[in-house]
C-alpha cells in the first residue's frame, strides 16, 4: 500500500501538465462509428477523450485500444466496484491496454485493489467523489438522511489518498477544498519511492450561458482550473456543437489563461 511523506508544496507539478491534455472529450456517444466521427472532427486540437459506460457496451473497449494506437490519450471511465480480488484483476487486464485513466468507486478497500492491479504501470487510478448530477437533496434520498456534499466529498478525498488512489473525480465546486486537503502531501510508491501528485479531474464543465442539463454541481472552464483542477472533462458543450472543434479551442483558450 502506498506510503505518505510530506514535502513542500509543489506549485510546480500542476504547471507541468500540458494544456492541452487538460482537456478530456467525453465521448458519451451510442456507438464507435459516432465516436469516430467526433475524434476525426476534432483532429489534433484534442488529445485526450474520455470512454464511458454507454459507449463501453457498444464496442468501447476496442475503440480504446484504437485511439492509444493512434497516439490518443483515453480515460476509461468505468466506476469499478466489486469484491477486491475481481477488481485488482480487471485493473490489470486495463493496465495492460495502455489506458491512462480509470476510475473506481470510492470506498478505500476497491481502491487498494485498483492500485495493486495498476502495478508499476503507468495507469493513473481515480476515486469518484460524489457525481456532479448530484446535489444534496439526492444525498438525502440515498443515504436516508441530511448529508453535506462538501463533508461526503473531503471524506472520499481523504480515502482516496489514504489508500493510494492518484486523485479524485469532483466537480469544480470541491476542487479548492481537495487541494487545501492535499497540498503538500505526497505519495511514495513503496516498491519504487516514485512520488505520483495527487491530481483532480473536473467534470460537469459548462461554458457561460450553456445548458446544465442533468449537470447539478456545474462550474466553467476557468472557474474549475483557478478552483485546483488538474484535468477538465467536457462532454455536451463540444460534441453537442455545431463546430465541436471551434468549442474545443475556445475551452483550451480558457483553460490556459486560467493556468
Amino acid at each position: 500500500m502506498a506510503s505518505h511523506a510530506l514535502a513542500e508544496p509543489n506549485v510546480e507539478s500542476r504547471a507541468q501538465i500540458p494544456v492541452k491534455e487538460r482537456l478530456i472529450v467525453a465521448l458519451d456517444v451510442p456507438s464507435v462509428e459516432l465516436a469516430r466521427t467526433m475524434v476525426d472532427e476534432l483532429g489534433d486540437t484534442v488529445e485526450f477523450f474520455k470512454i464511458g459506460m454507454q459507449l463501453q457496451f457498444g464496442g468501447g473497449i476496442g475503440y480504446a485500444q484504437e485511439l492509444i494506437q493512434k497516439g490518443k490519450k483515453v480515460f476509461l471511465d468505468s466506476k469499478l466496484f466489486d469484491i477486491d480480488e475481481t477488481v485488482e484483476r480487471a485493473v490489470e487486464n486495463v493496465a495492460k491496454m495502455g489506458v491512462n485513466f480509470l476510475t473506481v468507486h470510492g470506498n478505500g478497500k476497491t481502491i487498494q485493489a485498483a492500485v495493486r492491479g495498476r502495478g508499476e504501470t503507468e495507469l493513473k487510478v481515480f476515486s469518484v467523489t460524489v457525481l456532479t448530477s448530484l446535489d444534496n437533496d439526492d444525498l438525502a434520498d440515498i443515504f436516508g438522511r441530511a448529508i453535506d456534499i462538501q463533508e461526503l466529498v473531503k471524506s472520499r478525498a481523504e480515502k482516496a489518498l489514504e489508500a493510494g488512489a492518484d486523485g479524485v473525480i469532483a466537480s469544480g465546486q470541491e476542487a479548492d477544498l481537495i487541494r487545501q486537503l492535499v497540498i503538500g502531501k505526497v505519495k511514495v510508491l513503496d516498491q519504487s519511492g516514485y512520488e505520483r501528485p495527487f491530481r483532480i479531474v473536473t467534470p460537469g464543465i459548462r461554458l457561460p450561458g450553456g445548458a446544465h442539463g442533468d449537470q447539478k454541481r456545474v462550474t466553467s472552464p476557468s472557474e474549475a482550473i483557478k478552483a485546483g483542477a488538474d484535468y477538465l472533462v467536457v462532454g455536451r458543450p463540444i460534441t453537442q456543437a455545431q463546430s465541436p472543434r471551434a468549442v474545443a479551442e475556445e475551452i483550451l483558450r480558457e483553460i490556459e489563461s486560467a493556468v
